[in-house]
């Protein structure tokens, strides 16, 4: 399985987002799964690709140009796919994964899982979408999603395949139903 996981490349200031990164890389590296992410060696981002890759794993970096231009990218990738712009990244990411998972990260991290979450909701993505809820990260989210029901703006049908994850437990289990 194709495994998009969308996340920053910066490395956050909780040391428990390093340790779950890891974990889910290596296990993704493990399980003869294969990590399609962001292409940077910085922060999270490289912590995940390394770990999965250190498990055996195949990783592809999907990395826009001006990043590469920057040196930002992980240069121990077993693939490197070099877009023009953070457009084409992302149909790149989403044309490439078979499940999607959203760990916690910031502004392009939410960009990223949003197009996939409408994807999803409106039926032209068949993938199990994942945001990791690590310690409550996505509770703001949840709560916003559970708003537009409430008020008639969406409905539990369109969100049923938008799911969340308290742990690496509980995204082997979604991931094991797909």
């Amino acid at each position: 399985m194709n495994i998009t996981v969308y996340l920053g490349a910066n490395a956050g200031n909780d040391p428990a987002l390093a340790e779950a990164v890891r974990e889910l890389g290596s296990w993704i590296g493990a399980n003869g799964h294969r990590l399609v992410y962001g292409g940077s060696r910085s922060g999270l981002m490289g912590q995940l690709a390394q770990s999965a890759l250190d498990a055996g794993g195949t990783v592809t970096g999907v990395e826009p140009q001006f990043f590469v231009q920057q040196e930002l990218q992980h240069d121990g990738l077993t693939e490197l796919i070099v877009t023009k712009d953070m457009t084409e990244r992302k149909t790149k990411m989403i044309e490439l994964g078979d499940a999607f998972i959203a760990f916690p990260g910031g502004t392009g991290t939410l960009e990223e899982i949003a197009e996939v979450m409408s994807k999803v909701s409106l039926g032209q993505l068949d993938a199990p979408c994942i945001l990791y809820d690590l310690n409550g990260y996505y509770d703001s989210l949840k709560a916003l999603l559970d708003k537009m029901i409430e008020k008639g703006l969406s409905t539990p049908q369109r969100q049923q395949g938008i799911q969340f994850a308290a742990n690496l437990e509980e995204i082997t289990t979604i991931l094991n139903k797909a």
